[in-house]
């Protein structure tokens, strides 16, 4: 009588602790995608920051 209910409960935790598991790898995921992104759109910025400086110095 009580195996049933206990089989459901182990099941529904078993795939809940699934669940969780593939949202936390695909979460790492996202955002060290996310890092890579921003860190090479930083690094392609960065000397035109640099030149309107250079210029906004000059015209000074």
């Amino acid at each position: 009588m009580v195996m049933w209910p206990a089989v459901t409960l182990l099941g529904f935790l078993v795939l809940t602790a699934l669940v969780i598991a593939m949202g936390t790898s695909s979460t790492a995921r996202y955002e060290a995608e996310k890092r890579a992104a921003s860190a090479s759109r930083s690094r392609g910025s960065a000397p035109e920051a640099t030149r309107a400086t250079a210029t906004a110095t000059a015209v000074l």
